[in-house]
């Protein structure tokens, strides 16, 4: 029986003054953001575009209520396990304010029986790699090595089935029928260099909205990636350009749903980019748009995460950490 297990996620603001901070800690994470500067370098850099960016990106939090939901999403996901017999811990990758509660924390709650629960179906080094490469560099190595994670779970019945019952339920509770219906399915992106460096996000993103699919075998779908940064290319389509060009390939379906693949909880990008830019934009073309809720906290996510957590294999952390010299551009650490 696996009972202990440590929780993992982003960990979005919980107030507007946590956005600097938490876009700071997100843009100079050099698993998301690879440049061929020196560390010192990119750090400053990004720390002055993250003090500037968030004016932009605070006034947006203002439109969904000043806050992000996935810090208490996920405590109440630890709650909830702790009430099924679970010893857990969280883990905010992106809270800066929150590292030192838990680094007092891990060694005690940390052994060889822990596993690292990441809330990110979908493998990349972005994500889960990023949280394995921190718990590596903050952790001692005694510590670093006990942990046992869940790569992903993109076609895992824990995860597929409560996604399938999420999309039933709300096409019920819209009368949306699936012959009328397209399912825009629209995960976050990455960058194509990434996916050249050997990343597995696209591949297991395609797994996933096969499976959810086989359940809805009448309606239409299409996948377009979402939340673009900076100027390289990044994985297409992207959603964006076909929420404004939908006229052209919708084939005729009068209702569009948009369908948050890749997040379990709702956030900044289906709250507010999908919610307010991209459902607008289809509605704009003459179609009704909708926003497909994520996970959050159902039931039978609840009982998902149980299930993913006893049955899947495990990895440990030194097999999701991206090598320093894994394709280019990337850069050193100090």
């Amino acid at each position: 029986m696996r009972n202990k297990v440590l929780l993992v996620n982003f960990g979005g603001p919980r107030n507007l003054d946590e956005v600097q901070p938490f876009l700071k800690e997100l843009l100079t994470d050099g698993d998301v953001i690879r440049t061929p500067m020196p560390k010192f370098v990119q750090d400053l850099l990004f720390t002055y575009i993250a003090k500037k960016r968030s004016v932009k990106i605070a006034e947006d939090y203002q439109h969904i209520g000043g806050k992000s939901p996935i810090f208490e999403d996920t405590e109440w996901l630890a709650q909830s396990l702790r009430g099924m017999g679970y010893e857990v811990l969280t883990f905010h990758r992106y809270l800066p304010m929150t590292h030192k509660a838990f680094l007092d924390q891990a060694p005690d709650f940390i052994d060889e029986n822990t596993v690292v629960f990441p809330l990110f179906p979908q493998f990349s080094y972005a994500t889960t790699g990023s949280i394995a490469r921190w718990m590596q560099e903050n952790l001692c190595r005694r510590k670093s090595r006990a942990l046992s994670w869940v790569k992903s779970y993109s076609e895992h019945k824990g995860f597929i089935q409560p996604y399938i019952n999420t999309i039933s339920e709300y096409l019920t509770e819209n009368n949306l029928h699936q012959k009328e219906t397209m399912l825009f399915f629209s995960p976050h992106g990455l960058p194509v260099s990434y996916v050249f460096q050997g990343d597995i996000y696209k591949k297991e993103c395609e797994k996933s909205y096969k499976q959810i699919m086989k359940a809805f075998p009448h309606a239409g779908s299409v996948v377009g990636y979402q939340s673009q940064f900076g100027k390289a290319e990044w994985i297409k389509p992207y959603t964006n350009e076909l929420s404004e060009s939908i006229g052209s390939w919708n084939k005729d379906y009068p209702y569009v749903v948009f369908v948050p693949l890749s997040f379990t909880s709702d956030h900044i990008e289906t709250l507010f980019e999908v919610e307010q830019q991209y459902v607008t934009a289809v509605n704009k073309s003459g179609l009704k748009g909708y926003r497909c809720p994520a996970l959050n906290r159902r039931a039978d996510w609840l009982e998902g995460v149980s299930q993913i957590i006893q049955e899947v294999d495990l990895v440990s952390t030194q097999m999701l950490v991206r090598s320093l010299n894994q394709g280019c551009p990337c850069r050193g650490r100090s």
